[in-house]
């Protein structure tokens, strides 16, 4: 059986309901990463990187802090350079998501980093393939990929940190779950 990782940065849990409810679609594994793991500006942890190793696809995640990743997410990748010079992660599926707190927030720049850091590594990136639903009677803020992201996935924070709208959870369940059809097809 194909596995997943969903290796994710969330700092004040919205980000952490997304993944999950990636999760619930693709059966796969959430992979938190912590300030622990981060020593002196560098993230420290061969066992996490090795579950990556072993990963058919990989599923990356951050909120979007000051128009890009959370540095938490950067000392993680940055501590990737290892596996891209092996080419560990070549021919692996990819995809991506993060949330903000506004509807754009600059989402779209972390979801091109994830992008590169995927084409680094010699992934295949797999996009968002819901048109968002905003024609079809269903009020916008209930829509499917309501907020129009075909690169990943995006979401948005609903009032305050910890709270993801129900209809960016669904869109998420529904991409882990084209995520996981695709892992399976490999």
């Amino acid at each position: 059986m194909p596995t997943i990782a969903i290796p994710y940065f969330s700092g004040t849990g919205t980000t952490k309901l997304v993944a999950e409810a990636i999760a619930a679609g693709s059966g796969g594994t959430l992979m938190p990463i912590l300030g622990s793991q981060i020593i002196d500006g560098r993230f420290k942890d061969a066992d996490f990187l090795g579950k990556l190793d072993a990963a058919d696809a990989i599923i990356f995640g951050a909120a979007t802090y000051m128009g890009g990743p959370a540095a938490q997410f950067k000392a993680f990748a940055d501590a990737t350079g290892e596996r891209w010079f092996g080419r560990k992660w070549s021919g692996k599926l990819a995809a991506g998501f993060t949330s903000s707190g506004s509807p754009s927030g600059d989402k779209s720049i972390t979801l091109q980093y994830f992008v590169t850091l995927a084409m680094q590594h010699g992934m295949l990136w797999l996009g968002q393939d819901i048109i968002a639903q905003q024609n079809t009677g269903t009020p916008y803020d209930q829509a499917l990929n309501r907020l129009g992201s075909h690169t990943g996935l995006m979401a948005q924070m609903d009032g305050k940190p910890g709270m993801v709208s129900a209809a960016d959870l669904a869109t998420a369940k529904a991409f882990g779950e084209r995520i996981k059809a695709f892992t399976a097809k490999r």
